[in-house]
């Protein structure tokens, strides 16, 4: 039987703000420009699109956290519906990449809006050394333990909420007189590409999963926390990309890509409006950086007691998991200085349509368990794998050497996954529920 929490503490407005904060925790600051470069006019209705898989995708993971409620989320649906094989082993391996690659994209963002403070000599520079800064701050903070940041947390959800209202506010008002028609554009199968590679910003529901243990009243408030903070963040992300659109022009958006939500700030709020949007990027994607690396290094945690990573990322130092907090740390490290925010963005939507994918299959297959209406959870297949497809055609129409980047991703995951068990004998341990 699962070691259940009896302090119930998380209520759903709680449970709501961790959906939230996780999904717009910096993702779109980040992918904006590229989403505006892809979608042009049609931008918002990109947005939707993304947003409609993430929704439907969250019916399974509410099901299932009802169901086998554990800090471990994602990790223990996978290993409840497959079992102990290699699939689930690889899946949960690119789980944990995904989540690095999260990290990259964050760090990334702070690194961008954080040098637009510089000379444009410095700039580039300037980058780089945020970028490397902040992921090695936030993890001395997390090797430390700050109870600060953690309690935190939700102020800082409702600023940058807040923040990005005044910006929706603001530009509404502005461009009331003269609003821009949304449209699909010549190419409807590139505007859902477009959607893809921006679904990472997404990414970020699944973290109430992590907290199931902790929900009061389980069986409501999960299933209504999912819905609502997806919803919530689709209406939000679709504002941001119309007025966007309205109030700038592509060519311009495109140019400043990677610090686009600050000039789409500039024309309604002046210099003022893009040091605010700066600096809400800043804050975003710190807190965003401290969560996921809190939570990345807990997920190599949680495999490693699994069974499928190295025994020694199940060792603990001052009751955490500093190995793999490290390991995490220095991944990013890697990723967010070599890789530019294409690159970045493609392999972490890929690696969450595909891990989505897993998920949506893993409800399908526990659909009595769960008590679950299995035709909702197949839809969220086939809507998973019709985005990935869109993605990689994307990729290989435009720019086909980024899809070496996703097949070495996806290789490293089952490659690791398959030395590790050829050259050890650790076995999966797998928690029982009633």
């Amino acid at each position: 039987m699962t070691d259940v929490s009896s302090a119930k503490n998380i209520g759903f407005l709680s449970a709501v703000s961790i959906g939230v904060g996780g999904m717009v925790g910096g993702g779109i600051f980040a992918v904006l420009g590229l989403a505006v470069e892809l979608g042009e006019g049609g931008t918002p209705i990109a947005f939707i699109l993304a947003g409609l898989v993430a929704l439907i995708t969250s019916y399974s993971y509410a099901k299932l956290s009802v169901r086998y409620p554990s800090e471990g989320g994602t990790v223990e649906f996978l290993n409840q519906a497959f079992g102990s094989g290699m699939i689930t082993g690889g899946l949960n391996v690119l789980l944990w990449i995904s989540y690095v690659v999260m990290l990259s994209l964050y760090a990334y963002a702070f690194g961008s809006y954080g040098s637009t403070f510089f000379p444009d000599s410095m700039q580039s520079v300037s980058r780089h050394v945020l970028i490397s800064g902040i992921v090695v701050l936030m993890t001395a903070i997390n090797i430390i333990g700050s109870k600060v940041v953690g309690k935190s947390e939700e102020w800082i959800v409702a600023f940058k909420v807040a923040i990005l209202a005044i910006f929706i506010g603001g530009g509404l008002w502005s461009i009331r007189s003269q609003p821009v028609h949304v449209t699909i554009g010549s190419d409807p199968l590139q505007l859902v590409a477009g959607g893809m590679i921006i679904f990472l910003a997404y990414e970020g529901f699944e973290l109430i999963a992590n907290t199931a243990n902790d929900i009061k009243n389980p069986e409501k408030t999960l299933p209504r926390a999912y819905y609502t903070a997806v919803l919530f963040v689709i209406l939000l992300y679709v504002l941001i990309a119309y007025v966007t659109v309205s109030s700038v022009s592509t060519d311009t958006i495109v140019q400043a890509q990677d610090y686009a939500l600050a000039v789409a700030a500039e024309p309604f709020l002046g210099s003022f409006g893009f040091n605010l949007i700066a600096v809400a990027a800043l804050l975003s994607t710190t807190s965003a950086i401290n969560a996921t690396l809190y939570g990345a290094s807990r997920v190599s945690y949680i495999i490693a007691k699994d069974g499928e990573l190295p025994e020694i990322l199940e060792t603990k130092i001052w009751n955490r998991p500093v190995e793999g907090l490290l390991l995490t740390s220095f991944m990013t490290l890697f990723v967010s200085n070599l890789f530019n925010l294409s690159s970045i963005s493609i392999m972490g939507s890929a690696g969450f349509l595909l891990i989505f994918t897993a998920v949506n299959a893993a409800n399908v297959r526990l659909h009595k368990r769960t008590k679950s209406k299995k035709w909702i959870s197949i839809t969220g297949i086939i809507a998973c794998v019709i985005a990935l497809l869109a993605l990689i055609w994307y990729i290989l129409i435009n720019s086909p050497a980024h899809i070496y980047v996703l097949i070495v991703m996806v290789f490293l995951a089952f490659a690791v996954e398959y030395a590790y068990r050829k050259y050890t004998g650790r076995e999966i341990k797998k928690i029982h529920f009633f």
